[in-house]
């Protein structure tokens, strides 16, 4: 039986209720732990609400921070001769999504905010700092930047 030849379906999520957006239905599912989805909408609608309580569209701040973390290289190991190289190689579509997204949430759960002590006022304080540039996700991207092009020697690695 050949394996070469299977068709993996990717499975759609749907957009959230609110917003009906499937980027931010991605990311209520990616924040959801232990099957709890109704835990992470009202996180993310919380979050979303400050945002909006400071003055400035949600969902446009929302898209703005995952377009400012989205990496656009990364390093892959490769083992070529018995040698590991850091190899640097371009982030598909998909993948720069949901990396943008785990470094976001990671970051607003270290955050050690003054202001809130809950989750959505640290998630909503790091999408804000994302939007402008700013926050641990950002730099997260960075780091991974410099990376690909202190390695950027070894792309002629890449297969």
């Amino acid at each position: 039986m050949s394996r070469g030849n299977k068709i993996v379906r990717r499975r759609v999520t749907p957009p959230d209720h609110i917003y009906n957006n499937k980027l931010l239905g991605k990311f209520i599912n990616r924040i959801m732990n232990s099957g709890k989805k109704t835990v992470a909408e009202r996180e993310v609608y919380s979050a979303l609400e400050i945002i909006k309580e400071k003055g400035q569209e949600p969902i446009n701040i929302f898209e703005k921070a995952i377009a400012n973390v989205e990496p656009h290289l990364e390093v892959k190991s490769r083992r070529v001769g018995g040698a590991s190289y850091q190899v640097p190689t371009e982030v598909r579509g998909e993948r720069k999504i949901s990396l943008a997204m785990r470094w976001i949430i990671d970051a607003a759960r270290k955050r050690p905010n003054r202001e809130f002590h809950h989750f959505s006022g640290k998630l909503a304080a790091e999408l804000l700092d994302a939007a402008n540039n700013a926050g641990e996700a950002v730099k997260k991207r960075g780091i991974v930047h410099k990376m690909a092009e202190a390695n950027k020697a070894f792309s002629h690695f890449r297969w």
